[in-house]
This record gives C-alpha cells, structure tokens and sequence, in this order.
C-alpha cells in the first residue's frame, strides 16, 4: 500500500467514513457520476476515497478555481480539468475525445454542476459517456451513513430517460450535507 493511499484510507477511517462499492478491475475507462454535491467537503472526501482505493482519476472543475498558480498546480497535479461555464465550449465532445487518448481513464464529473440547489441535473456526464463508449459508475457521498463510494454501473442505452430512471432509483435515499441543496429531477 503505498502513501497516498494508506493516507486515504486512514484519514476517512478517523473521520467515521467507510468506503463501499468498487470498480471493477476490468473497467479500465469510465465516468463517474458522484452525487450529491452540496458543499466543497464532498470533493475533499471524494479525493481521500480515490487515494484510499489507489485509483487515478481525472475531474471536471469550474475554471475559477485555477485562477491563483498555486492552486492551478495543485489541481493540474491532482487530475483536474477546468471547465469554462459562461460559454457553450463543447465539453462534451472535448472530454469524450480524452477517452480515445488514454488506455485507462476515470473522470469524475458531478451532475448537478454546483454546489448550489439545482433543479435539472445537468446531462453532460451521460453525453460523454455515451460518445466515448464508456459506462458510467454512480458514485456517491451518504452523510446519514458515513459512506461514499461506487454503485452500480450503467452503460448508456441512448435513451437517457430509461437510464435516468435507474440512476433516480440508485440515488434516491441518499443523504447530502445539505439536504435543502439536493434535487433529484
């Protein structure tokens, strides 16, 4: 086991937090969708849970936060992937041709874009997935139980409607920090 993962692993155990799921060895390309997303917790314990399982992973986050080159550095370093939200970039076709350059890729997108209360998930995550031919592991945080991890993985069919209705199930009972910031619609 090596630091950064002995890290993870002890950092969550202290804080009361399990990990549960996992993703298949043989799933070497994916995104992970991780719900709920209401507070910047979620990313600081998601990025304890990658070390702890020792998986690389790459991640979508707003440009504004590689404004500062400290802060830039760190998470280029750590897998981040800046994302311009004021303008329509093409994300989706710029993250779905990342798969094609890589033989094993992870990348971490959260569905409702923000932290804040949304009322439409955003289907960028689905798009990639389903451009880049890849299946898409439902991640998440459950702050009643203490546990965050990876659920089933669903392989997009194309008709996102039929395959919301399995992620809906799957997230449906799951516990944010901050309840009044999480819809599922």
């Amino acid at each position: 086991m090596g630091f950064f993962s002995w890290t993870g692993k002890n950092l969550l155990r202290l804080s009361g937090w399990k990990i549960v799921g996992s993703i298949p060895e043989d799933v070497k390309k994916c995104v992970i969708a991780v719900a709920p997303h209401t507070c910047i917790a979620d990313f600081i314990l998601g990025r304890l849970a990658y070390c702890a399982v020792g998986r690389p992973v790459k991640f979508l986050i707003k440009k504004e936060f590689f404004k500062t080159p400290i802060l830039r550095c760190l998470l280029i370093k750590m897998g981040g992937i800046p994302v311009d939200r004021s303008r329509n970039n093409n994300v989706v076709n710029s993250v779905s041709a990342l798969f094609k350059q890589h033989d094993s890729l992870n990348i971490i997108i959260t569905p409702e874009g923000t932290r804040k209360l949304v009322h439409q998930w955003k289907r960028g995550f689905y798009y990639i997935a389903e451009k880049a031919e890849v299946p898409i592991v439902l991640g998440f945080l459950d702050y009643k139980k203490k546990e965050l991890g990876f659920g089933p993985i669903l392989y997009p069919t194309g008709n996102y409607e039929e395959d919301w209705k399995i992620m809906e199930k799957f997230y449906r009972g799951i516990t944010a920090k901050h309840p009044e910031r999480y819809n599922l619609s």
